[in-house]
């Protein structure tokens, strides 16, 4: 790792850039002083506009999926309903933690690689009252994105609350929480926001502010969002938070300021599409069969001559190259890489040049060279 041979091209967590960690190392200083205060609002003007939100961001010392038990703490309570889309790994994880807080979990069950249907959504609500209707933005197992503005069409003008998890998404691909009617966006800065592991972010529309207030019956102390706003309000936290990561956050964000939110999200989608026309062309079909494919993280079908985790070692091991299989339903099958965070041309190029010596070493045939000329025609154009 301390030659600079080690690739970290996983769907998260992503390689810091230098001058994010260099931010992180900074000496410490009092997370009530007015210096953190300055960071503070910072982050909070940074942020903003990246999801689409007028109101605060709430930051936590957690991963994702402590910030996706934290969105349900602060909503559901024993026996209140909730309809989770379960379209992959992420969606069957937030049914898991609904169940723990003694929710009526209702399931719209969508084969992995698939978009949700809207009109089941819509069609549920009229049958149905529903305290969240749960999804997953970019579901990173699948490499599928849900519309959440679909959903907050449907969901806007009912009692329901639209939760999204965009964990792997924000910073990404585009996420416009008030214009499309999200109440509850959590997310995590260790993806395509290009920080180390350990702070999640949650911002809440007015409506879901209005239930949040209540009692819920489920107790809640460190994760209350109440709380979190009030010192929010302070350019604070209630408790400690971690001090360095919010530093090496404020960096992140003045380099996608600097770069421009819109020029950020064309080259997300730029490599994305480079990455998946050279996989295609040495033989890795795109797992995803819906239209709508994530900018982050490209999902590839492992060739029947082939095994995902073989790929994954030999990528280690002869490149120093890390990319991710799975570790659900999908194990051996598949293969994750990510398109997130400080990534560029030239990080797809030597992904595809690593890819064709690896899948050659293997017994795959392809035409050697195939991928790499794809992604370079694609990566060209205007």
């Amino acid at each position: 790792m301390t030659d600079g041979s080690y690739r970290l091209r996983l769907p998260g967590p992503t390689e810091v850039p230098t001058r994010v960690r260099e931010a992180g190392a900074r000496p410490i200083v009092s997370h009530r002083g007015a210096e953190f205060h300055v960071v503070m609002r910072d982050v909070q003007s940074m942020l903003r506009p990246i999801f689409g939100a007028a109101g605060p961001i709430l930051l936590f010392a957690a991963s994702g999926t402590g910030m996706m038990e934290a969105a349900l703490v602060n909503i559901l309570g024993p026996g209140t309903r909730a309809l989770i889309i379960a379209n992959g790994q992420f969606g069957e994880r937030f049914a898991a933690i609904a169940r723990e807080l003694g929710g009526i979990v209702e399931t719209i069950e969508v084969p992995w690689g698939e978009a949700v249907d809207t009109g089941a959504v819509a069609a549920r609500l009229r049958r149905h009252q529903y305290r969240a209707v749960i999804a997953i933005h970019n579901e990173s197992s699948t490499g599928v994105v849900t519309d959440l503005a679909a959903l907050g069409r449907i969901t806007r003008d009912t009692p329901s609350l639209l939760v999204a998890d965009t964990v792997s998404g924000i910073g990404g691909i585009p996420v416009e929480q008030d214009a499309w009617g999200v109440d509850i966006v959590i997310a995590a800065a260790h993806k395509a926001l290009m920080c180390p592991p350990g702070l999640g972010l949650a911002s809440l529309s007015t409506k879901a502010w209005d239930t949040v207030r209540q009692d819920q019956g489920v107790p809640r102390f460190y994760w209350d969002f109440r709380r979190c706003r009030e010192a929010a309000a302070k350019d604070e936290t209630p408790f400690t938070p971690p001090v360095s990561l919010v530093m090496a956050l404020a960096e992140a964000l003045r380099m996608m300021t600097k770069e421009g939110m819109a020029a950020v999200l064309t080259r997300h989608r730029r490599c994305a599409a480079a990455l998946r026309a050279g996989a295609a062309a040495i033989g890795l079909a795109s797992f995803p069969r819906s239209a709508s494919l994530s900018h982050t993280v490209s999902v590839f079908v492992v060739p029947p001559d082939l095994e995902g985790g073989a790929i994954v070692r030999r990528l280690y091991e002869k490149h120093r190259t890390v990319i991710a299989g799975a570790r659900n339903r999908l194990a051996g099958k598949v293969i994750r890489i990510g398109t997130m965070g400080d990534i560029h041309g030239g990080d797809i190029l030597t992904d595809l040049a690593h890819l064709e010596e690896t899948l050659a070493a293997l017994g795959h045939r392809f035409s050697r060279g195939a991928g790499i000329a794809a992604a370079e025609a694609v990566l060209a154009a205007p």
